[in-house]
């Protein structure tokens, strides 16, 4: 279908802009608008949709911002469909998971059930199909880890890290997606918090038996030091939240 020849409809209702960016992100989710198409010029969509230019000019910003289409100047320029980038839409879930935490719609000790469940499927997979190479990365971030001068901002850089290596070792692209989002949302903000409770060098131990379940391929060892990580973790956060009770209750 020539998308330059579709008819939309026209649009009634106050809200047109983004019924208008709504129907054309329809037509890319349905295949009717391919990747590299050419939209209608403004003055096309304008008389297509019954509105005014600088309606379709809104709806064109809003289907931009969620990475929908691109726009190039030029005697052969205008706005083409374009795919997100996997990138782009892990920092946009990573930002609604941050959302609904600052919220308070999801607690830190569910993010954190949920990351537990959907590592554990990593390191299930991991174990089977991890390469020399994976563990190597694995070993290097330990090296990095075990540094008793490191920074604590370079330690939490180096978890991030070892959790992508094995996400990144699972050869799945929608968990390594999900996981990416969710690690590297979660962790800074766990960290945040539980900075001064932790001790680097249990959480190192963790990583050293999750690494080593790795190496043999026992999915299960892995599985127990990741959930054995979570639960001091969870028990960090508690502390935490009593401590901050504590201050608020003296006024501080």
């Amino acid at each position: 279908m020539n998308p330059s020849r579709a008819q939309y409809g026209q649009i009634v209702t106050r809200s047109a802009a983004s019924q208008i960016a709504d129907r054309l992100e329809q037509e890319i989710l349905e295949g009717r608008l391919k990747v590299d198409d050419r939209l209608p010029t403004e003055e096309e969509l304008a008389a297509q949709f019954g509105v005014s230019r600088p309606t379709v000019r809104e709806a064109l910003k809003r289907l931009a911002a969620r990475h929908l289409i691109r726009s190039r100047r030029g005697p052969s320029g205008g706005n083409f469909v374009t795919g997100p980038s996997p990138d782009d839409l892990a920092q946009s879930l990573g930002t609604a998971f941050a959302l609904l935490m600052a919220t308070d719609r999801v607690s830190l000790d569910e993010m954190a059930v949920a990351r537990l469940e959907l590592e554990a499927i990593c390191c299930r997979r991991a174990a089977q199909l991890r390469t020399e190479e994976h563990l190597a990365g694995l070993r290097a971030e330990l090296e990095i880890q075990r540094q008793s001068n490191l920074t604590d901002q370079d330690f939490c850089e180096s978890e991030l890290r070892f959790h992508r290596i094995i996400v990144e070792a699972c050869d799945n692209a929608l968990l390594r997606f999900m996981m990416n989002a969710m690690v590297e949302t979660l962790m800074p903000i766990s960290n945040m918090i539980i900075f001064r409770l932790r001790d680097r060098k249990a959480i190192v131990e963790f990583h050293e038996r999750m690494a080593e379940g790795l190496a043999h391929r026992d999915a299960e060892a892995a599985i127990a030091a990741l959930s054995d990580l979570i639960a001091y973790i969870h028990a960090l956060y508690a502390r935490a939240q009593q401590a901050r009770a504590a201050q608020l209750a003296r006024g501080e």
